[in-house]
């Protein structure tokens, strides 16, 4: 399968996309040179400061992508290491004293299936923090969704363009909390955040998106019809935002932390 992820696309809006990563490693109480694993660690930039922000003696960042992989190793260090790895299917029973992801747990379905086997990868008294991003209703997602429907798109995409995932997986706060609750978590913190960023312009935001959720799109289209429709895509995304400069995109994202006994 295509790797459609470009880690200098992504790392384009590194500053604002580290704030809730440095919100969610807030809520991790100290380890003490406990073991943490990353699902979903992408470049690995962030994850390499996990022994700093938290206290971590051993870290372990997971990711499918073999792009995102390749960049992590310039972060790789005697505690930090990096693997290719499936976080929906990472099921390592009692080990670990942290169980981290930060905006990856959106793009698989199934999420109290997921979270309960992370859940049982825990030690007594281990902790989960997680962040997914919430804004399926803002206009950067809603218009994608749209001009998927548009010709030649649809066609090329048979048909049935991919979901949103975070309108398809993302579920309400209150539900994780729910969640958290069910699986044994003694103690939780669960909120709805919005991260306010101030990009150049509304233009701006089809850049943020081509290095997150515009990737579904790139390998089924191939490159050429891709280009068309980011093309489309920012032509109706501007024409609904206005080109303003700059823009404040106001973006939503769910975290979420708990403690076992």
């Amino acid at each position: 399968m295509t790797d459609a992820w470009r880690p200098a696309q992504y790392e384009r809006f590194a500053a604002e996309r580290s704030q809730p990563f440095h919100d969610l490693a807030a809520l991790v109480q100290p380890l003490a040179g406990g073991r943490a694993v990353d699902l979903g660690c992408g470049t690995g930039a962030l994850t390499a400061r996990l022994p700093e922000l938290v206290g971590a003696g051993e870290v372990l960042g997971l990711d499918t992508s073999a792009a995102m992989l390749a960049a992590a190793t310039e972060h790789a260090s005697p505690t930090v290491r990096f693997a290719a790895g499936d976080l929906a299917a990472f099921d390592e029973p009692g080990g670990w004293d942290l169980v981290l992801s930060n905006a990856a747990l959106h793009w698989v379905p199934d999420h109290a299936g997921v979270l309960a086997r992370w859940a049982a990868a825990l030690r007594p008294g281990g902790q989960l923090a997680v962040q997914v991003p919430a804004n399926a209703d803002h206009a950067s997602h809603r218009v994608a969704a749209t001009t998927a429907l548009e010709e030649p798109f649809l066609s090329a995409l048979g048909g049935a363009p991919p979901p949103d995932p975070v309108a398809a997986n993302v579920l309400r706060s209150e539900q994780y909390a729910e969640l958290l609750d069910e699986l044994g978590f003694a103690q939780q913190h669960v909120r709805l955040q919005v991260y306010g960023h101030h990009l150049p312009s509304g233009a701006a935001v089809v850049e943020w998106v081509k290095g997150t959720s515009l990737t579904r799109f790139e390998a089924p289209l191939g490159p050429e019809l891709f280009a068309a429709f980011v093309a489309r895509y920012r032509e109706r995304l501007l024409a609904e935002l206005g080109d303003r400069a700059p823009y404040f995109y106001a973006f939503k994202r769910i975290l979420f932390w708990g403690r076992l006994p």
